[in-house]
């Protein structure tokens, strides 16, 4: 066995992911997640606070418990989990070599990634996120009390625990992936397949939080304006033909539609207690969020 290069250092100092090269193995290769739990964390934004910490280290519980207790398909592919072990404040998990080919936004490549998030969100609909988080996704509000407190964005700020309840309490629920971000996707050299990994945020939710995550990480707010509607369209077709269960697929459709806005309006929630200058505050997300409260007025 050998050390290849290492692949990224995980966010605010807590590890690395590195590929192994091995031999006389079925694997030729394999990616290692060893995570080591900081004496002082260094958060590039300053949000190294205890709770910080406590909800790393609760995300890397989560990630080890759904590589040994859950399992997707080839339609939703995940690396294979070949070992997860913890020694004391350290954390190993061995996956599958996925080779990350890099981070594309071809229009192939986007409506991969959201077909991956139809057959994702269709094989857990109705599904307890039973060890894993209660609500995914790493922006998730009870979870983020100081950036609540941080944003400087009164109507908003007073808005976001109605926002909050409206999305928990959707009558269709699904385990989302939490950090659906383009970088978390892994493309098969022509771009068609595609497998997601970092499961750190995954737990219980509407399935829309990932989809307005996702379309979000890689078009700008023109892009937005111009593409999303379309993109959706595609994703709800995706979602219905995955569907195997007895739903009823249009009432689920029309509540995660409605769900939309105060998804996306959701994670703007976040980003300006997060990081106010972050490029994902745009003209697009600001429209969003005017639209969902003037819903809350009416």
């Amino acid at each position: 066995m050998c050390v290849g290069a290492k692949i990224q250092t995980l966010w605010s100092g807590y590890g690395e992911i590195v590929r192994l090269q091995l031999q006389g193995s079925d694997w030729p290769s394999v990616v290692l997640k060893h995570v080591k739990f900081p004496e002082e964390a260094e958060h590039p934004g300053g949000w190294n606070t205890d709770r910080s910490h406590t909800r790393k280290v609760r995300s890397y519980q989560v990630e080890t418990h759904w590589y040994q207790n859950f399992s997707t398909n080839q339609s939703c592919r995940t690396p294979a989990c070949l070992a997860a072990r913890s020694y004391g404040d350290e954390m190993l998990i061995v996956l599958e070599d996925l080779d990350v080919a890099g981070t594309s936004v071809k229009d192939r490549e986007i409506k991969a990634c959201l077909s991956w998030l139809a057959h994702f969100h269709a094989l857990f609909l109705g599904v307890e996120p039973e060890g894993l988080w209660p609500v995914g996704t790493y922006w998730h509000l009870e979870t983020r009390p100081d950036e609540l407190e941080a944003m400087g964005h009164p109507e908003l700020k007073a808005a976001a625990g109605d926002i909050d309840k409206i999305l928990n309490e959707c009558r269709f629920k699904t385990i989302v992936h939490g950090d659906a971000k383009l970088a978390n996707f892994c493309f098969s050299e022509g771009g068609r397949d595609v497998a997601a990994v970092d499961f750190q945020y995954v737990g219980g939710g509407c399935g829309m939080k990932d989809v307005v995550y996702f379309l979000g990480s890689c078009m700008e707010e023109k892009q937005c304006e111009k593409r999303v509607p379309g993109l959706l369209d595609y994703y709800f077709s995706e979602l219905k033909q995955s569907v195997k269960k007895d739903v009823d697929f249009a009432a689920l459709e029309t509540e995660w539609r409605e769900m939309f806005v105060y998804a996306w309006t959701d994670f703007h929630r976040f980003l300006l207690g997060w990081k106010p200058g972050h490029w994902k505050i745009n003209r697009y997300s600001k429209q969003l969020t005017k639209e969902v409260l003037r819903k809350l007025k009416l």
